[in-house]
C-alpha cells in the first residue's frame, strides 16, 4: 500500500496564511507612527492662535515623554497581568515577555530627557553643552536622575527573571514623574503630585494590562480558550475600579489647575485645555469599548466577540498615552 502523500500547498495558499501576519505588523507600523505623529505635530497644532509660547523642542520632549510612559505601562501591566493570569491558571506557560525590552527603551527616553534638563531645558546639540555633573544640584536634575537610574534597575530586574522585583525602581519612576509635573512653588504641590502619582500608576496598570491580557489569551487561544476568556473577564472587573480612580484624579487635577468657572472657555482656548479634551474625548470611547467589551463577556453567546471591541480598546490607548504625554510638555494654563 503506497504511503499517503500530502496535499500540495499553493502558493495563494501560502500567501493566505501569511497574510494576516504581515497585517499585524502594517498595523503595528501604522500605530507606532500615529503615536510618533501626535506628541512632535500636537504640541504646534494646539498652540495655534493661543498667544501662548511652548519650550523649545516641545515635539522631542512630547515624544521622549510618550516612550516613557509607554515603557512604564508595559513593564507594569505584564507585572499587574502576570498576576492576574497565575491566579486564572498558574500551569499555563506565559506569553514572551517584552518587560526585556520596554525599560531599556524607557532608560534611553529618560536618558534623553535627563540631557535637556542638563542643557538649561533646551535640546542639545552637542556633548559640550551638557552639564552633567550640575544635574544633581538641581529638582529637576536629580529627578532626571532618578527616572534614568530607575529604568536601569528595572532592566536589570527583567533580566534576573524575578520580574516582582521591578516595581520599586519602577514605582521611584512613578513618584518622580509626580513630582516633576508639580514644581516645589506651586500650591499644593504635595497634593497635585499624590493625584498624578495615583492617576500616572492606575493608567499604567489599565493599558499595559490590558495590553498583556490580549496577549495572554491570544498564547492561550487553542491550548486554553475559556482560561483566556476568564482572564479577560477577571481584568475587567479590576480595570473598572482602575478607571473610576483615574476619572477621579483626573477631575480633581483639573479643578486644581483650571476653577470651575473656567474650565469650558480654557478648553479652547489654552493649549493645555485642548489637548486635555481631545484626551477626556478619547477616554469617553476607551470607557465606552470597555462596556460593550464586558456586556458581550456577559450575554453574548460567543464570548470570543468581547476581543474585538477589546483590541480597538488597546489601540485607542495607545493613542492616549501619546495624547498624555504631549500634555505634559505644554504650558500649565493661568489660574484666572
Amino acid at each position: 500500500m503506497p504511503p499517503p502523500t500530502e496535499a500540495p500547498v499553493s502558493v495563494g495558499a501560502e500567501v493566505s496564511l501569511r497574510r494576516p501576519g504581515a497585517g499585524r505588523a502594517v498595523a503595528v507600523l501604522v500605530l507606532v507612527a500615529v503615536a510618533a505623529l501626535i506628541p512632535l505635530l500636537g504640541p504646534r497644532a494646539a498652540l495655534d492662535g493661543t498667544g501662548e509660547a511652548s519650550a523649545p523642542g516641545v515635539g522631542v520632549i512630547a515624544l521622549l515623554r510618550t516612550v516613557l510612559f509607554a515603557a512604564l505601562c508595559v513593564q507594569m501591566g505584564e507585572v499587574f497581568a502576570g498576576f492576574l493570569a497565575r491566579r486564572v491558571d498558574p500551569s499555563r506557560e506565559a506569553p514572551r515577555t517584552w518587560s526585556a525590552y520596554a525599560p531599556w527603551a524607557g532608560f534611553a527616553a529618560a536618558l534623553g530627557l535627563a540631557s535637556v534638563v542638563a542643557s538649561g531645558n533646551l535640546i542639545p546639540h552637542s556633548v559640550a553643552a551638557l552639564d552633567i555633573g550640575g544635574l544633581g544640584g538641581t529638582r529637576d536634575g536629580t529627578l532626571a536622575l532618578v527616572e534614568v537610574n530607575g529604568f536601569l534597575l528595572a532592566g536589570l530586574c527583567a533580566r534576573w527573571r524575578r520580574p516582582t522585583t521591578a516595581l520599586l525602581p519602577l514605582a521611584a519612576v512613578a513618584v518622580a514623574e509626580a513630582l516633576r509635573a508639580h514644581p516645589a512653588a506651586e500650591d499644593g504641590a504635595l497634593l497635585g503630585s499624590g493625584l498624578t502619582l495615583v492617576h500616572l500608576t492606575c493608567a499604567a496598570l489599565w493599558v499595559g494590562g490590558l495590553l498583556y491580557v490580549l496577549r495572554t489569551r491570544h498564547a492561550w487561544r487553542t491550548s486554553a480558550p475559556e482560561a483566556g476568556t476568564a482572564l479577560l473577564g477577571l481584568y475587567a472587573r479590576v480595570a473598572a475600579v482602575l478607571l473610576a480612580v483615574i476619572t477621579a484624579t483626573g477631575v480633581c487635577s483639573t479643578l486644581r489647575r483650571m476653577p470651575p468657572s473656567t474650565v469650558l472657555d480654557q478648553l479652547t482656548t489654552t493649549a493645555y485645555g485642548r489637548v486635555l479634551l481631545a484626551k477626556v474625548l478619547l477616554v469617553a470611547v476607551v470607557a465606552g469599548l470597555a462596556l460593550v467589551a464586558r456586556l458581550r463577556l456577559r450575554r453574548a453567546p460567543d464570548r470570543d466577540d468581547a476581543y474585538v471591541p477589546a483590541r480597538a480598546e488597546v489601540v485607542i490607548l495607545a493613542v492616549v498615552v501619546a495624547v498624555s504625554a504631549t500634555l505634559t510638555a505644554l504650558p500649565v494654563p493661568i489660574r484666572w
